[in-house]
């Protein structure tokens, strides 16, 4: 008797490395889900494992299932973003964080530094406001987001009314094309950490070619179907900068260098591998103490962060003495 063939291991949505304290690990609960966030019920499909997904070639559901994913894990109300902006995924801006988290817990004793003593800089905040959402429900820290985009901007500032989080977040609009911390870090302020995910491309050409290849990957299944035309969303400035990544990040490490003594940790998402070597370097040039750099996983897309400080040993637990023990008392 002849046997069906059996049906491929289904994959794992959000499988890969993930940091052990992030809550997206395993296959996803759709049922729970849905509960939370009855509008995903809609977009939830059967794929060809036999397993529950959605359509991730639906610029529609994804934007739902990161609804879903902030409402469920991170008691985020009401989350929305205008048409065409970028619609991140939440596991790897979560490992970000969290990833974070562990270089402040090297200057504590091995405890999480957690609370609003804990002041956090996202440049380029955008529409979604991704990691503060994250940083504060895990944590408690206090965010400040920065972005060049007035719209990006206001679509933050409706996220945060609806959640009831402007005392936690802020924001502020940078004025000045190609400047990073200049106009955004204010000569009385300190942070902790700061965070920034770099557009990628030099040219809008260059983003819609990367974005179809990604969007054909996704609807290889069915080789029918219509496309978008930009991956998962994205504006000029989240998709795109003069030089393309490589130049963002070296101008993000020159500016870094006049703000040394108030920031404890700088650090950004570098996607290109031969960006890293590149960003060592010009970090070097401008004397950073101390460089890291901390490779991530999640599913088949591999990134990584760098991270450095300007801050001797010996500054670095000045700042934690007068800054995390005093507060905290």
């Amino acid at each position: 008797m002849t046997q069906p063939p059996k049906r491929p291991a289904a994959p794992n949505l959000n499988k890969g490395v993930l940091h052990p304290r992030n809550r997206h690990q395993g296959r996803y609960d759709f049922a729970k889900m849905i509960k939370a966030c009855p509008e995903l019920a809609p977009f939830v499909i059967i794929n060809p494992y036999g397993k529950q997904s959605i359509d991730f070639a639906n610029p529609a559901a994804v934007k739902v299932f990161n609804r879903a994913l902030l409402r469920q894990y991170y008691g985020i109300a009401h989350w929305d973003i205008p048409e065409g902006y970028l619609c991140p995924p939440i596991p790897g801006r979560a490992d970000y964080v969290h990833s974070l988290a562990d270089l402040l817990t090297e200057r504590n004793e091995g405890i999480v530094p957690r609370g609003a003593m804990i002041k956090a800089l996202d440049i380029g905040v955008g529409a979604n406001c991704i990691y503060p959402l994250i940083g504060h429900h895990e944590y408690g820290w206090h965010f400040v987001g920065a972005d060049i985009d007035a719209t990006a901007l206001a679509s933050a500032k409706t996220i945060l009314q609806g959640n009831q989080l402007t005392k936690a977040i802020s924001l502020r609009q940078q004025t000045e094309q190609n400047r990073t911390f200049r106009n955004i870090i204010a000569p009385d302020d300190r942070f902790d950490i700061t965070l920034c995910n770099p557009p990628f491309h030099t040219s809008l050409e260059e983003a819609r070619s990367g974005s179809q290849r990604k969007w054909k990957n996704l609807g290889k299944l069915d080789p029918k179907r219509k496309l978008p035309v930009l991956n998962f969303g994205g504006q000029g400035a989240e998709l795109w900068c003069k030089g393309g990544e490589a130049r963002f990040v070296r101008t993000l490490a020159e500016d870094s260098a006049c703000y040394g003594p108030q920031v404890f940790w700088f650090s950004t998402l570098v996607s290109k591998v031969s960006n890293v070597d590149s960003l060592v370097a010009a970090l070097k040039q401008v004397h950073a103490v101390d460089i890291r750099t901390i490779d991530m996983s999640q599913g088949q897309k591999r990134s990584r962060l760098v991270a450095w400080t300007f801050l001797s040993p010996d500054a670095q637990d000045q700042w934690r003495r007068t800054r995390w023990i005093k507060n905290a008392d």
